[in-house]
């Protein structure tokens, strides 16, 4: 199978882009409005990372605060069964606020290629974090390193597992 992200120019692009500082303080301020948009109208399948061969998608949470519904959309890989989504915040030093919600109310909804689904997220830890971020991670978005350097805080990765 062809992989997008080393046939694709655009997905080489945004790789090499998305490794640095200005390149993501730019985006943080676009990249989810208009993501948020595209998914919501197309029910999920389209975001501005489809082209690049990275899947997208939409995580409701609740508000820890508000407690009303907040959908955010983010790159995700698969593992077990479960959805891997980064609290990375693009580099930030503080964590974004879907994960916050997370950590208050693990309950969620994920919708992916138009299906949404109820899931419950649990923070991965230890062994189990490293294999991931050094596996899975690392591998779909290299500028999660940098994210981590630049924050200077231990970036959440949360497994988000599929409930009956």
């Amino acid at each position: 199978m062809t992989n997008a992200r080393t046939t694709n120019p655009w997905s080489a692009l945004v790789t090499r882009l998305g490794r640095h500082k200005w390149f993501a303080t730019t985006f943080k301020g676009v990249a989810p409005h208009v993501d948020r948009f595209l998914g919501k109208a197309t029910g999920g399948r389209v975001f501005m990372m489809t082209g690049t061969g990275r899947p997208t998608l939409l995580l409701t949470t609740t508000g820890r605060k508000s407690g009303q519904q907040r959908t955010v959309p983010l790159l995700y890989a698969q593992r077990e069964g479960a959805y891997v989504v980064v609290g990375s915040n693009w580099g930030q030093e503080h964590h974004p606020a879907w994960a916050l919600n997370l950590l208050a109310t693990p309950e969620a909804t994920v919708t992916v290629r138009g299906k949404a689904r109820k899931v419950r997220a649990r923070v991965l830890e230890g062994d189990e974090r490293e294999l991931v971020w050094t596996s899975v991670l690392r591998k779909m978005w290299p500028g999660y390193d940098d994210y981590a350097e630049r924050s200077g805080r231990d970036i959440n990765v949360f497994a988000l597992e599929p409930v009956a």
